[in-house]
């Protein structure tokens, strides 16, 4: 299966899984159709939601424009990052 990624006007919608409390930040592959991130923070308070949006932004120089929209209480969540192209977001993400 492929991964979700969608582009929705000028942003893009991604479907990911989380694994909270790991031991460092890091994208672990595709899982089915989501992309699985590794987030150090704890799954309480919104602290891995949080540390969802400050990896992507690292990883894709999109620092204020990832927000989780959907999914902030379950390990699947959809992220929206504003303002890129699907291409350079699938570029960045994921390891051909």
């Amino acid at each position: 299966m492929s991964l979700q990624i969608t582009q929705d006007g000028p942003d893009v919608l991604l479907s990911i899984k989380v694994v909270p409390g790991t031991s460092g930040d890091s994208i672990s592959g595709v899982l089915g159709s989501r992309l699985k991130l590794r987030v150090s923070a704890p799954p309480e308070g919104g602290k891995a939601n949080r540390g969802v949006e400050r990896l992507l932004e690292e990883l894709l120089d999109a620092r204020g424009r990832v927000k989780v929209e959907s999914g902030l209480g379950s390990a699947q969540k959809t992220v929206r990052i504003k303002g890129v192209e699907i291409d350079s977001v699938r570029k960045a993400l994921v390891a051909e």
